[in-house]
């Protein structure tokens, strides 16, 4: 059979006719790209203004009795002016009136949203010469919100494959009442990522403005190397502590059904970007696949002897945090001691109150605070094969003179977790990427 792509493009590729020129013209390079999801335009330039945040300002200024019309004046002319330059006709003003009309007589914020990507998909679609296909009555939630996976699934499937090309707009579906609900920000990557498991696609293209992910945040390595490839597994590691990835709602459809994810940059069509797949059979000589991490956590650190011998101490000592609705991130432990690491937005303004509690219930010999830590998690398949990894990553910390608090070393032995202080947190990722990576 042959390929087939399901390509979807953030609101930077889409943001003008200038940038829609140039996702044709990717479009039309590879025969496979179909089908294809779109965002709502993003910014042109730093001062300009997103469409999806000028429509949530006219629902805004409605609710607080101030018009709109001026604002919605800027969306409208936005849109009237991609269809001009890309020279097509798909009665845009007729679209606007009507939403225009929805939108001043109530209608929801959800609604009004969503309009962003409809009217890009209608001119897009044009442009292309591709079948528009709306989400709204194949995407789908029930009556609270809630979405539901396989009833979109089939929906999906049944419809697309009547088109043999089709454009879908993002992030937006229908509640069984017919009214629209939107996913959160971001959902066009989920639309796409629903897309491409109801067609079986072959390969998920994901476009934005960035060339795939980088091994470490280019704020702090100069010129970090690119990954150009990294198993579901390693994204979730290193999204978990910080890297900006996909948010995991937007994998999870793609994941299911093993197919893989290809991040790629509209401005540079010809760099391969990142490729997201469920595993590597091939042998690779790179030891680690990328290093991130977070600042302002604190540690809790609780003494007592023979803690180990205490049933469901360590369920009742994580009693306490729950009570206070406080998560939890990392439990390293010995046999008198437990540390407790919490993000400090969680736990500040209640940390006198747990530690009495603590004190007071379960009898420890001391409880010791150290705030202002760094986590850091580097991350790879390949570090669980390597013997000296652990010791090759304490040693460039040590050579570097940071003093690490906290160790932790996951099951799956494909990522170690260090602790550091802050001050150290960009001294510490430098010391670990030049290690492992600038040898």
């Amino acid at each position: 059979m042959p390929e087939v792509k399901v390509v979807k493009f953030g609101g930077s590729s889409v943001a003008d006719a200038i940038q829609l020129a140039k996702v044709k013209a990717i479009i039309d390079a590879d025969p496979a790209r179909r089908y294809v999801v779109v965002s709502a335009p993003g910014k042109r330039y730093d001062a300009d203004n997103k469409v999806t945040d000028l429509l949530y300002l006219c629902k805004a200024q409605l609710e607080n009795n101030i018009g709109c019309e001026q604002v919605f004046q800027v969306i409208g002319d936005r849109y009237k002016a991609i269809e001009m330059n890309l020279g097509v006709d798909c009665d845009l003003r007729g679209e606007l009136d009507a939403i225009y009309e929805k939108l001043v007589n109530g209608g929801s914020k959800d609604y009004i949203a969503s309009r962003g990507e409809y009217l890009l998909a209608k001119v897009f679609a044009a442009y292309l010469g591709y079948d528009f296909v709306d989400a709204a009555g194949l995407v789908s939630f029930d009556a609270k919100g809630r979405f539901l996976d396989e009833e979109t699934n089939g929906k999906l499937a049944a419809e697309l494959a009547k088109h043999e090309r089709a454009v879908i707009p993002g992030f937006y579906g229908t509640l069984p009442n017919g009214e629209i609900h939107t996913f959160s920000r971001g959902g066009s990557d989920i639309t796409g990522s629903l897309v491409a498991r109801a067609v079986n696609a072959d390969i998920y293209e994901n476009w934005t403005d960035v060339s795939g992910f980088l091994m470490a945040d280019p704020r702090i390595v100069k010129n970090p190397k690119p990954i150009d490839r990294i198993t579901y597994s390693e994204l979730r590691e290193l999204s978990y502590m910080g890297a900006s990835v996909l948010h995991e709602d937007a994998i999870f459809p793609v994941r299911k059904s093993n197919i893989p994810i290809n991040i790629r940059n509209t401005n540079e069509p010809d760099n391969p970007g990142t490729t997201i797949v469920a595993t590597v059979t091939e042998k690779s000589d790179k030891i680690i696949t990328g290093i991130s991490g977070k600042k302002d956590f604190i540690t809790i650190g609780i003494m007592k002897n023979t803690m180990n011998s205490e049933v469901g101490f360590i369920r009742r000592i994580l009693s306490v945090f729950e009570s206070y609705n406080v998560p939890v991130e990392h439990l390293p432990s010995g046999i008198d001691t437990l540390s407790v690491i919490c993000e400090r937005k969680y736990v500040e303004e209640s940390l006198p109150e747990i530690v009495e509690e603590i004190e007071r219930k379960y009898q420890t010999d001391s409880i010791v605070i150290h705030e202002d830590i760094a986590l850091i998690a580097t991350v790879g398949q390949g570090m669980s094969s390597r013997p000296g990894t652990s010791a090759k990553l304490f040693g460039a910390l040590a050579k570097a003179g940071i003093n690490i608090r906290m160790i932790d070393q996951g099951s799956s032995e494909m990522n170690i977790i260090v602790g550091v202080d802050n001050n150290d947190y960009k001294e510490a990722i430098r010391a670990i990427y030049n290690e492992f990576v600038t040898e």
